[in-house]
């Protein structure tokens, strides 16, 4: 086999699928780092069985841009020091107003209140089983 044609089937064989996070370890960590900004009104969509964008969405709120930005950060820098895990993508980081924080099977949602009424995650995915987390 020439370099190429190696390196090429090397690219796609040599994925190791045992790293891959645990989606309870990263909603525990997850929704601790939100708790701890106080994030409002968390609530967990368990999705697995309605899509297969991803298997959990967690949906927040905040009070004011300042701390969404906080919140997301939080989050941001937990799951990576906790786990080793970094975001795949994040959105919104620049408005402030909704941020996504994509982590393939746990997608985070952080709104600001009127946001999150006006787009309604929850009652879009209302055949979702739903957890809401107590800030304990």
């Amino acid at each position: 086999m020439d370099n190429k044609a190696e390196k090429l089937t090397h690219q796609f064989t040599d994925v190791d699928t045992d790293e891959s996070i645990d989606s309870e370890a990263l909603i525990d960590v997850i929704t601790e780092a939100l708790l701890d900004k106080l994030a409002q009104d968390v609530t967990i969509l368990n999705v697995q069985k309605l899509t297969t964008l991803t298997d959990y969405f967690i949906v927040c709120h905040a009070q004011s841009d300042v701390q969404i930005k906080a919140i997301a950060r939080n989050v941001l820098d937990e799951t990576e020091e906790q786990l080793g895990e970094k975001v795949w993508n994040k959105e919104g980081m620049d408005t402030l107003r909704w941020v996504i924080l994509d982590y393939v099977n746990v997608v985070v949602h952080i709104f600001l209140k009127d946001k999150r009424e006006f787009y309604g995650i929850e009652r879009m995915w209302s055949d979702a089983e739903i957890t809401k987390v107590d800030d304990e």
